[in-house]
């Protein structure tokens, strides 16, 4: 089997982890189900007020007791709601976005792991020596809200080399065994998947969604600024849509945040249902209505390697022994 330093850190059987997609695509459901498959799920929560960040992670823990991880990006989340996680005490703290320095020391008190995502060599620095005890290298092809500018290829291995021995993890185009196997040799001690999650019946994500991003091709993800609403000045990667089409080349119109911004839809936000604008930053979720296809379908380049929709513990199982094989086959190459 598989095994990695992240393994023995987090008491996990293999070092997958299930991206925090949100703020509420990781589902509870999805979460426990890479869980009981041997990875670690993370649940994101974007603005969830303290109770129904509460509610969520004690949703988790009926469906499993393997550990887990709960995140926020810190621009956005509130001190209350990060100190609601620290008292439920998930096993890892996961953060983006920022400083996670001010959040390391209370959630070693509290027995948790710190997990900080950064796209740059400097931000991995930042956060070894804010004593976090694993970080995420984010290369440009992922989805979603994306931090820097550089290829996984190249960034996992300069920020391996630049924060050893802190365990590193690589995000950004992982969707098969290939990538799992491409990103040990680089140097990572686990992978992060987004994309590939995102098409598993768990997910929380609206049917059409999930459709799309098993109907696109790598070419199909274009890196924009155009769905600023709620989080505005943070470049992101979303299916190239005809909505996207259209607004390529114009997209400081979805930074302005107008208030009197065209109503598309529905979602839920923070326990109820809320109007979605154009151009609004949170991704349709299974229950948003109307046009759905204009919302925001972050997806990664990973889209090609996609395929089609599976259960989360199928995915999990093919990509462990899809790596052994790999493995034995490479091992199979060196000669005396």
């Amino acid at each position: 089997m598989l095994r990695t330093r992240l393994c023995d850190l987090l008491g996990i059987e293999l070092p997958i982890i299930a991206a925090p997609m949100g703020p509420s695509i990781t589902s509870p459901e999805l979460v426990a189900a890479v869980g009981n498959a041997g990875g670690l799920g993370i649940v994101s929560f974007g603005a969830n007020p303290p109770p129904l960040v509460r509610r969520l992670i004690r949703r988790v823990r009926e469906l499993t007791d393997r550990p887990f991880g709960v995140n926020f990006i810190l621009p956005l989340a509130a001190p209350e709601q990060v100190a609601a996680c620290i008292e439920e005490r998930a096993a890892v703290l996961s953060t983006f976005w920022g400083d996670p320095a001010p959040y390391v020391e209370p959630a070693h008190a509290a027995g948790i792991k710190v997990l900080h995502q950064v796209g740059s060599v400097a931000a991995a620095r930042q956060a070894a020596r804010a004593g976090v005890d694993f970080i995420v290298a984010q290369g440009v092809e992922a989805g979603g809200h994306v931090a820097g500018q550089v290829a996984t290829i190249v960034l996992v291995p300069r920020v391996v080399d630049a924060v050893a021995p802190t365990p590193v993890v690589a995000a950004g185009g992982i969707a098969d065994a290939r990538g799992v196997v491409a990103a040990l040799a680089l140097g990572a001690d686990g992978v992060v998947l987004g994309t590939r999650f995102l098409a598993t019946p768990e997910a929380a994500a609206h049917s059409l969604y999930k459709e799309k991003v098993v109907a696109a091709t790598e070419e199909d993800t274009v890196l924009t600024m155009l769905f600023g609403g709620g989080w505005p000045n943070a470049p992101h990667r979303a299916l190239r849509t005809p909505f996207v089409e259209q607004w390529l080349g114009k997209e400081a119109r979805g930074q302005e945040q107008r208030a009197d911004e065209p109503v598309i839809g529905e979602a839920p936000l923070g326990g109820q249902r809320v109007p979605v604008p154009r151009f609004w930053a949170a991704p349709p979720t299974a229950d948003a209505s109307g046009d759905v296809g204009s919302m925001s379908l972050l997806a990664g380049q990973s889209v090609g390697l996609v395929g089609g929709i599976k259960p989360a513990v199928d995915v999990i199982r093919e990509l462990a022994e899809d790596v052994e094989r790999i493995v034995r086959r490479l091992g199979g190459l060196i000669r005396s």
